[in-house]
């Protein structure tokens, strides 16, 4: 067979000699996404933790009516002793989603392995709240740590084009309403300087409360002391800023349980306490 129509030789993956340095590297992928599985507590007596199994009972309905309508319900927990406290501890565990709220009494809030399942810890404090965020986030959310400069912040040498997304985010934040869809300014998207930035922060301030989804990736979500401006930050595994944006929302999404996820919840306990049974 003639050589011009065999296959030409010398080219293409493997045909060439490889030093030692020229083995391929590839990108480290995320790892070690938690997704949910059953965890059901160890208890020796049933009976011990009846009050608890009672409680976890009635969660499971809060979750249920809130999926319906949305409105928060608290559950006290500073009345249990500590077998039952200890067995509430153990069957709610810790979720992906945390908050830390400033004020008297400074708040923290823990999501538990059931979404839109809250338990929330404080100077007198100690009780779960069903919701899809608990309710005293959003009343305290924009109540400032650091007050909103605005325009009189002062400007750096570098100053781009943040007076202008300043003006934008006061403009949605004066005239948004309840249940509005979401305004969002995309900083990755946008042309910035350090500088833009910097301002920013100063002319925005900081609220009450900052929100840390740890998933895939993590997502930091904090208030600003401008009424219903959230700066949303999202991160992948490596802990790189893949996405940065301000929204105008009363919440933003990301940091809510869907309705969804509270019949998931409400399901979910379901199953476990029935394991008790």
């Amino acid at each position: 067979m003639s050589n011009f129509v065999m296959p030409p030789t010398g080219f293409g993956p493997g045909s060439q000699p490889l030093a030692e340095d020229d083995e391929l590297q590839y990108t480290v992928m995320p790892q070690d996404m938690r997704t949910y599985s059953p965890h059901t507590p160890e208890i020796d007596d049933p009976n011990s933790v009846a009050v608890g199994t009672a409680l976890m009972h009635d969660i499971a309905k809060s979750c249920a009516d809130c999926a319906i309508d949305g409105q928060s319900r608290s559950h006290d927990l500073s009345h249990l002793d500590q077998t039952n406290r200890a067995f509430m501890a153990d069957t709610l565990g810790e979720g992906e989603v945390s908050l830390r709220i400033r004020g008297i009494p400074a708040i923290r809030a823990q999501e538990s392995f059931f979404a839109g399942v809250w338990l929330l810890a404080g100077e007198g404090v100690d009780r779960v709240e069903v919701a899809p965020i608990p309710a005293i986030a959003i009343e305290r959310a924009h109540t400032p740590h650091k007050p909103a400069l605005l325009t009189a912040a002062p400007k750096p040498s570098t100053i781009a084009n943040a007076p202008a997304l300043l003006a934008e985010l006061m403009d949605k934040s004066a005239s948004y309403q309840k249940g509005q869809i979401p305004h969002v300014i995309n900083l990755t998207l946008l042309p910035h300087t350090e500088g833009d930035l910097e301002w920013l922060d100063a002319a925005l301030g900081e609220g009450a409360v900052t929100i840390l989804s740890r998933g895939y990736g993590n997502c930091r979500v904090t208030a600003t002391a401008l009424s219903k401006v959230w700066r949303v930050q999202f991160f992948n595994s490596m802990d790189t800023l893949i996405l940065d944006t301000f929204e105008v929302t009363d919440m933003p999404e990301v940091a809510l349980a869907a309705d969804e996820d509270l019949r998931d919840s409400d399901a979910r306990i379901r199953d476990v306490m029935e394991t008790l049974a």
